[in-house]
């Protein structure tokens, strides 16, 4: 989850150099400058992710699996947070920007961080319920563990939401890195605190899986404090806490134009993997482990995704607001033949030593091999799912979601019934329905970017 400890002084003519660079400097070399950071920051996270999991499973398999249960609602609501509505605030504060209409842009800023407050609060009343864990398939000691953890983690959902939106409105002004530290300063904290409070240190108790998730919890409020400290200075671009406290309707209509839609991705995207995680369940708690483990390099990518992703949506939507589509155009392609290329290879490393990613969390050869099954037939499907992602982090800065939807809900739809047939067809063996799984990952790749390809930015976008 992203969140902040410290970040070094940035004038604001800086911002103003770092958007003459997205609007006129050479492609590449922006997006990477841009998108460096980005990375390096949510690495960070994949560090924290891949901890999680190497902490969860020192303490059994139930608990690995309980966590897994957990995992599509905890990824559900940071891709809301961060992708959905901070990725929204991201676009909607650079297009403003880019527009020159600072004072908007810090409008914006300061209703992106009203609305995800908001937003907090459905995961806090929803996701903390068992019942959840149950219909998704959840019993005896593995739904223990699973509400243990989600109890504690969608407590905190408030500072989770509030950090992401933060962190995209830095993102909206260019200053990628003050995003970047963001991260960084979580996993440091994370990984201090997590083991602590998992397996207890002097008069800590151990509090086992909620420990995890309170470590989560308290990193990111403290770096939020810090963040929305850093953003609201004097002088800074886009001052959340500067813009007055009154809701504007049409700020408000503005954020939720794109957020909305936006929203919406994660719930189909996540939606799949948490039916998929059902449909595994059917096979076996020795299924889960392993799935759940393997499943975790899909949420690695994502964050390799987003760090280029994030500077797509800055640039695209910066462009857009200076009426330049075609520059904004060649910027998307160039930034997602980059994220294809990277988790491609992520996915064909994966695909012929997946023992290399599962005996890093587990020494249980049986959990092993059944996560090692998965990563051989899904891991050649990662780039275009790589491809889909930065496509649509693209869409969301030309302000154009209809696509990015339909791809998704076809995902969901391969999954669901895909899924189901190899359930009742394959026997008690999964491969067939990891195949579904690859499929639907394909598919989701390659619609998007074929509808990319035929779209036309030169006119306004409407979330369409």
């Amino acid at each position: 989850m992203s969140s902040i400890a410290a970040v070094p002084g940035t004038a604001p003519t800086k911002a103003a150099d770092t958007r003459q660079r997205m609007l006129h400097g050479p492609v590449l070399p922006t997006l990477m400058r841009l998108a460096t950071p980005n990375v390096l920051g949510l690495f960070a996270n994949t560090i924290v992710i891949g901890f999680d999991g190497y902490i969860v499973g020192r303490l059994g398999a139930d608990a690995l699996a309980g966590v897994a249960v957990v995992l599509p609602l905890a990824m559900l609501m940071l891709h809301m947070s961060a992708g959905g509505l901070g990725g929204s605030a991201t676009a909607v504060v650079a297009r403003a920007a880019g527009a020159g209409d600072e004072a908007r842009a810090a409008r914006l800023a300061w209703h992106a961080l009203v609305l995800g407050l908001i937003a907090s609060l459905l995961f806090t009343l929803i996701a903390a319920s068992p019942l959840i864990y149950t219909a998704m398939g959840a019993r005896g000691p593995v739904l223990e563990q699973a509400a243990r953890y989600a109890a504690v983690l969608f407590a905190g959902a408030s500072a989770v939401w509030t950090v992401n939106v933060l962190a995209g409105v830095a993102r909206g002004t260019g200053q990628m890195g003050a995003a970047a530290l963001a991260l960084i300063g979580t996993t440091v904290m994370h990984l201090l605190l997590a083991p602590q409070l998992v397996f207890g240190w002097g008069p800590l108790p151990p509090l086992g899986v909620a420990g995890a998730a309170a470590s989560t919890v308290t990193c990111s409020a403290v770096s939020a404090l810090v963040l929305l400290a850093w953003l609201s200075r004097r002088g800074a671009p886009a001052r959340p806490l500067g813009a007055g406290w009154r809701l504007r309707r049409d700020d408000t209509r503005e954020i939720l134009r794109l957020a909305l839609p936006s929203a919406i991705n994660p719930v189909l995207s996540n939606g799949s993997i948490a039916l998929a995680t059902a449909y595994v369940a059917g096979f076996g708690s020795l299924a889960v482990a392993g799935y759940g483990i393997a499943a975790r390099l899909e949420y690695i990518l994502v964050p390799i995704a987003f760090g280029i992703g994030g500077a797509l949506t800055a640039m695209v939507a910066t462009n857009l607001g200076a009426q330049q589509a075609a520059r904004a155009k060649r910027i998307t392609w160039t930034g997602a033949a980059l994220v294809w290329a990277i988790t491609g290879a992520i996915g064909l490393v994966a695909a012929l030593w997946p023992q290399l990613w599962m005996a890093a969390f587990t020494p249980d050869a049986a959990v092993q091999a059944a996560g090692a099954s998965y990563l051989r037939i899904v891991g050649g499907a990662y780039g275009f799912f790589g491809l889909g992602l930065a496509l649509f982090f693209a869409s969301q800065g030309a302000g154009r979601l209809t696509w990015p939807l339909v791809a998704s809900a076809a995902r969901l739809v391969v999954v669901a019934v895909g899924g189901w047939l190899a359930l009742r067809l394959s026997g008690d063996q999964p491969q067939a329905l990891y195949a579904v799984v690859g499929l639907s990952l394909a598919l989701m790749g390659l619609t998007l970017a074929i509808a990319t390809h035929r779209s036309d930015w030169s006119a306004p976008g409407r979330s369409r």
